[in-house]
């Protein structure tokens, strides 16, 4: 269970498969799948995006996508958030404030997504290289502290314990705990949950570092930044973009976490040395 005590039932289900091995055996096993379903997002009765994502924690993900979307500047734009269960997947009903609704039907021309890449509706090249404010905040972190909370994160994977097929994102402190974590089949979904989650319970993001079991695409550094979070750790590698985009912005960014070592792609306070 993660550290914010959640106790909802996880995203997943049972099933019967066949178990191949090299002898030739095969025997039938019983596994929990990952659920993957469309969550269908709509701003004040204008439908704005489907997303496939893991129907859990959506009032999180809505807040943290409308977030890094640009759709609200906090959860007090959002009036009401309705979430429910339909035939073919799920819909979350968003009442905005009116300053936020002619941001809504900018973007919502002709916008379908099945994962929120950062590049959905975007209508330029120039809107993907946008700006983004600076990080001015130096991580209270050193490289003990990173190896704690990576030492600590699998205790907050339930749903990948279960299934082995979703992402986590973690926020840590700066002593390496690990006080929330979210989970999700999309990367971006779960980052987008953490960062919903933390701005519902006002948590400033500033305080800590993230943590994503992930490869480090310049999506996820965009998103880091905009919540003003100013270090990224994550399990993967990451792209030329994804240091590009951090080193333009102040953003630490630590990728290739391994129990062992770990590879500071850009450290602009020089906190590892």
């Amino acid at each position: 269970m993660s550290a914010d005590d959640r106790s909802a039932p996880l995203p997943q289900r049972p099933a019967s498969l066949k178990r191949l091995d090299r002898s030739g055996a095969v025997r039938r096993i019983g596994r929990a799948i990952a659920i993957e379903a469309p969550v269908s997002i709509e701003y004040n009765g204008i439908a704005y995006a489907v997303m496939m994502a893991s129907p859990a924690d959506i009032e999180d993900f809505v807040t943290g996508f409308s977030l890094s979307e640009g759709v609200i500047g906090s959860p007090a734009d959002i009036i009401a958030l309705e979430v429910a269960e339909i035939p073919l997947g799920w819909v979350a009903r968003v009442i905005l404030t009116p300053e936020c609704g002619d941001r809504v039907l900018d973007r919502a021309r002709n916008r379908v997504s099945e994962g929120s890449c950062g590049l959905c509706g975007l209508e330029n090249l120039e809107q993907v290289m946008r700006p983004l404010p600076a990080i001015d905040t130096v991580p209270a972190a050193d490289a003990p502290t990173l190896f704690r909370a990576l030492d600590g994160l699998a205790g907050h994977q339930p749903l990948s314990r279960s299934t082995g097929a979703v992402h986590a994102a973690a926020f840590c402190s700066s002593e390496g705990a690990i006080l929330m974590a979210r989970e999700d089949i999309g990367r971006h979904n779960a980052l987008d949950k953490l960062v919903g989650a933390l701005a519902r319970q006002g948590t400033d993001p500033r305080t800590g570092f993230f943590l994503l079991t992930a490869r480090c695409s310049y999506e996820l550094v965009e998103k880091t930044v905009l919540a003003r979070c100013p270090l990224l750790v994550t399990i993967s590698a990451p792209s030329s973009l994804a240091i590009d985009r951090a080193a333009a912005h102040g953003l630490t960014l630590v990728a290739l976490a391994r129990p062992d070592a770990m590879l500071a792609a850009h450290d602009p306070h020089a906190l590892f040395g």
